[in-house]
């Protein structure tokens, strides 16, 4: 099943728990302000001003097709989210990767299975460019937040990370 922003369902594989009036699709016009809100619970992230500038951002990224924002949604809320970049390459057979980045669920929806099924569309996505892998870091050092992204299939004994912060 194909992608296209606004309307991804996530499938329901087995593989995942039991989740009703859950669903996963790409981010859309209308969508930013309950993104910014969710946000909020990054790194204590405040809720910015939706400017102009803000505005035109938005946009570009939503047109950027390597650059994925999904959301999964409870009914009509907004629970959790992850952005994938696909990045292209020029090595391993000029196979692109992908990059993970802003995994969260607000604390009212966790441990139900929603991040899981929000990284694994991450990963539909991931396989459906034809990626040969998928990397994210992660700043927590709290046992759960490891064990979760353990749990989604990511190992953290392959590759050692830096970072320089600009």
């Amino acid at each position: 099943m194909g992608f296209s922003r606004g309307d991804y369902q996530s499938p329901a594989d087995g593989r995942m728990p039991p989740l009703q009036d859950f669903y996963v699709r790409e981010a859309g016009r209308r969508d930013l302000s309950d993104l910014l809100r969710l946000y909020t619970h990054l790194h204590d992230n405040p809720v910015p001003s939706i400017d102009a500038g803000l505005e035109n951002l938005w946009a570009e990224i939503l047109n950027d097709q390597n650059h994925h924002i999904l959301l999964g949604h409870v009914g009509e809320t907004l629970a959790s989210s992850c952005v994938a970049v696909i990045v292209r390459n020029l090595t391993r057979g000029q196979r692109p990767y992908a990059l993970i980045e802003n995994v969260v669920t607000h604390p009212d929806y966790r441990r139900h299975g929603y991040g899981l099924r929000v990284l694994s569309a991450a990963k539909e996505i991931a396989v459906r460019e034809n990626c040969y892998k998928i990397m994210l870091m992660t700043g927590s050092k709290e046992p759960g937040t490891l064990d979760f992204y353990k749990k989604a299939g990511y190992s953290s004994d392959e590759k050692t990370a830096f970072i320089q912060r600009l």
